[in-house]
C-alpha cells in the first residue's frame, strides 16, 4: 500500500480541482487492485500503479506539469509550448505522437464532445486559425500551455474564450 500512500500525499498538495482528478485515478487504481484477486483467484505477481490507458497516463503526466513556464518550441519540464506539452506527456505515457499542432490534428481521430475521455486532444482556433492544442482531463477541464508569459495550467472548457474557440476534439491512443 506504499503506492496508495504516496498518491494520497500528492493529492493533498494539489488544488481542489486537481485533487478531484487525482482522486479519480487513485480510486480506479485501488478498485483494479481489489478486483484482480476476487473470487479466490490467484493474485498477480506484480501490480501496476499506473492509470489504465495511455490517455489517462498522459493526462496525469500533463497535470503534473502545471506551473511549468511556457516556452516557444519547448517540449520538456524546463518549458513547454502547447504541442510540446502534449507530445511530452504521451511520450512519457509510452505513445509516440507527432510534434506540431497541425500534425496532431491530422493524426487524431475525431471525438464528439459528449464522448471526451482523459487524454483526448482539444484543438482551438486562435486569431482565426487552428493554432492551439490542449489535453482533456475530465469534468470539463483541460490542461495546456497557453502562451508566452504564462505557465502550464488547467482551464475550463466552459470559459467563454475556450468555449468559443474549440474547433475539434481528437483521440491519438
Amino acid at each position: 500500500m506504499l503506492v496508495v500512500t504516496e498518491v494520497m500525499q500528492m493529492i493533498a498538495q494539489r488544488s481542489p480541482r486537481k485533487r478531484v482528478f487525482s482522486l479519480t485515478f487513485t480510486m480506479l487504481a485501488m478498485l483494479a487492485m481489489l478486483s484482480v484477486g476476487a473470487c479466490g483467484s490467484t493474485p498477480p505477481v506484480a501490480q501496476s500503479s499506473q492509470p489504465a490507458n495511455a490517455g489517462d497516463r498522459a493526462a496525469a503526466i500533463a497535470l503534473n506539469q502545471v506551473g511549468v513556464p511556457y516556452r516557444y518550441g519547448g517540449n520538456s519540464p524546463r518549458g513547454f509550448d502547447c504541442s510540446g506539452l502534449v507530445q511530452y506527456s504521451y511520450r512519457n505515457a509510452g505513445v509516440n505522437i507527432p510534434r506540431t499542432t497541425g500534425q496532431l490534428w491530422n493524426a487524431a481521430q475525431t471525438v464528439n464532445r459528449s464522448d471526451l475521455r482523459a487524454g483526448d486532444l482539444l484543438f482551438f482556433s486562435v486569431d482565426g486559425k487552428m493554432s492551439h492544442v490542449g489535453m482533456y482531463l475530465g469534468d470539463g477541464d483541460f490542461v495546456h500551455a497557453p502562451k508566452s508569459g504564462r505557465t502550464v495550467s488547467v482551464t475550463s472548457l466552459e470559459s467563454p474564450f475556450y468555449k468559443a474557440a474549440l474547433v475539434r476534439a481528437g483521440r491519438v491512443y
